[in-house]
Order: structure tokens, then C-alpha cells, then sequence
């Protein structure tokens, strides 16, 4: 699968300014949701006493700071409702413009909108109503040090990309 305009895929990822948390268990309470998104699945996180969801995922519940929470999935296609085309001050290493959008999740999903990287689509392409779709890729190892030994972690993230007509 392409996936154009994300940096490190084209040979230009630079590690220093890595944005994606290290995902391994003993540095990320939220390592689940990477571990799903794995799966193909697209999740956050869900009170089990005051039935709050929050995206993203918590480790405890905004609305009544209870620390039991459980997984739930999320829809993987919306539609765009608005979307911005940044061409400055982009981060070191992308090329512009960096494509964002607000994406609605539709009624019956528990998140109704999240802000989302587009990829796969030319600048000047994407439109408000626009369906768009889930889109899981790796993203480079990273090595971390556990007790004198050095772990390395696969590692994901997630993109949202228009759905191909």
C-alpha cells in the first residue's frame, strides 16, 4: 500500500523529532491501543463506572478520575467535515503541505469527531464530505533499555486516507 507524504517511508524520517510515543508495555500505560491498531483495530478507552469515552485513549477517566477502563472500537471510515492544508511551519522533514482533518465518525460511534494526519491524497484534493478511511502503518524501531539490556520495539501509527471511489 502507498503511502506517500509521510517522511521516514520516503527515506527522509528523522528520529529526533520522533512524535509517536515508545510503545513497549513497561513505558506506555496506553501500549493497547498500538497493540490494536496492530490488529487493524481503531480504539480508545471507555469508563466502566461513568460510562465516559475518551479519545484519545486514557489511563484515567476525565469525568470521575476512575482508573478502570476498558477498550472499545471505534468506526475506521468517516466523512471529512473540514480539512487544512498546512504549507508553513512544517516540522523539519516533511515536505508541505501536512493534510489535516476533522473527521466525523457518524451517529452511532461513541467518539462523533476526531482530528486526523490525511495521507494518500494531493494537496487540493480533499473536500468537506469526502469519505475517508483508517489507514495502519510501521513506523521505525526504536531501541530502548531495559535493566542493561537493549529492547527493540516494532512499532505502528495510524493516518486517515480517502476512501478510493
Amino acid at each position: 500500500m502507498a503511502t506517500a507524504w509521510i517522511p521516514f517511508l520516503e527515506g527522509r524520517y528523522s528520529p529526533t523529532l520522533d512524535m509517536w510515543p515508545i510503545e513497549a508495555k513497561e513505558f506506555n500505560r496506553i501500549h493497547e491501543f498500538y497493540e490494536n491498531l496492530r490488529e487493524g483495530k481503531f480504539t480508545t478507552t471507555k469508563c466502566k463506572q461513568c460510562g465516559r469515552v475518551a479519545y484519545p485513549p486514557r489511563v484515567i477517566c476525565p469525568g470521575c478520575y476512575s482508573d478502570e477502563l476498558e477498550w472499545i472500537e471505534l468506526p475506521k471510515k468517516g466523512k471529512v467535515t473540514v480539512v487544512v492544508e498546512k504549507w508553513g511551519g512544517v516540522p523539519i522533514c516533511y515536505e508541505p503541505p501536512l493534510i489535516d482533518a476533522w473527521i466525523d465518525l457518524g451517529k452511532d460511534s461513541p467518539v462523533k469527531h476526531i482530528l486526523s494526519r490525511m495521507i494518500n491524497c494531493p494537496p487540493e484534493t480533499l473536500k468537506e464530505g469526502d469519505e475517508v478511511q483508517l489507514v495502519v502503518f510501521d513506523v521505525p524501531a526504536h531501541p530502548i533499555e531495559l535493566k542493561k539490556e537493549t529492547k527493540t520495539v516494532e512499532r505502528v501509527f495510524f493516518a486517515f486516507e480517502p476512501v478510493k471511489k
